[in-house]
């Protein structure tokens, strides 16, 4: 099975729901509320990436898999992350927003620190990244949806409504599914590979969210607002960095992929747990 159709379909369904979740307004709220913004976007955009470039050369990651670490740093905050936000009782309007203008931003900060990494590490594996065309791949499966659910939310609220309903139910089902069907396929390398890569995971995961913590007390955000900081700059787009890794466009190489899939396994198990300590307190 290629697996890239399973992929494309999914991230851009992903897309689009979370435009049908946005307003013009969203991305507005750096004029009023700019400091947990801002330290969302610098926990997402600057710190994680650099977190998981000292982990994965700290952790002796081979060049193949330190791509494919870097690159899950590197997405924006995944589309769930407003569904765990609004579990911790954080601040769903600042993970809204946050989502959207880290999903616009990365659409540059991505090929920008990939072809850095690759060039660093990439021609020992033989690996390159064609920027032009991730950029064309980037617009047509993440702008171009999140622009056309917006448009269809300002047009028709009532259906965008209802497929918004009905397309979040499915969202975080589609990506399990996305990481099942990469696990059937790559089963033996993930195996082999899962103490170090789950390990190393899961440490740039624990320290992604400390980070972001530490942003929202050094700028003396509410404790709405830094639960939401802790889950955005912890919780990436796993099938974004999957869908750049497995596209014949740009990376062609599932074996990239599967520190997104073991990412995506971790995530929402450390993230579940966080909840879990947020309700009981």
């Amino acid at each position: 099975m290629n697996t890239i159709w399973i992929v494309l379909p999914i991230l851009t369904l992903l897309m689009f729901e979370l435009g049908l979740n946005l307003q013009i307004e969203d991305f507005k709220l750096f004029k009023t509320r700019p400091k947990p913004v801002l330290a969302g976007l610098i926990g997402q955009i600057i710190v994680l990436p650099l977190l998981a470039w000292i982990i994965g050369r700290a952790f002796g990651l081979e060049p193949i898999f330190l791509i494919g670490f870097v690159l899950i740093a590197c997405c924006p905050g995944g589309s769930s992350s407003n569904v765990f936000s609004m579990l911790a009782r954080g601040d769903v309007a600042l993970s809204v927003s946050l989502t959207a203008c880290s999903s616009i931003i990365t659409l540059v900060t991505v090929p920008l620190i990939m072809e850095w990494v690759t060039m660093a590490v990439g021609s020992t594996v033989q690996v390159h990244l064609p920027v032009g065309k991730l950029i064309m791949q980037n617009l047509v499966l993440m702008f171009l949806p999140i622009i056309v659910g917006i448009i269809v939310k300002k047009k028709w609220a009532n259906a965008a409504l209802k497929m918004h309903n009905a397309l979040s139910r499915i969202a975080f089902t589609a990506l399990i599914f996305l990481a099942g069907v990469f696990f059937f396929q790559n089963r033996d390398a993930i195996i082999d590979k899962f103490g170090q890569l789950g390990l190393s995971i899961s440490v740039l995961i624990l320290l992604a969210m400390g980070s972001g913590a530490l942003l929202s007390r050094g700028m003396r955000l509410t404790g709405k607002e830094r639960r939401t900081i802790v889950i955005e700059v912890g919780m990436q787009n796993a099938a974004q960095a999957i869908a750049i890794a497995s596209s014949p466009l740009v990376f062609n190489n599932d074996v990239i992929a599967i520190p997104a899939i073991i990412y995506a396994l971790m995530m929402n198990v450390i993230l579940i747990t966080y909840v879990a300590i947020v309700k009981r307190r």
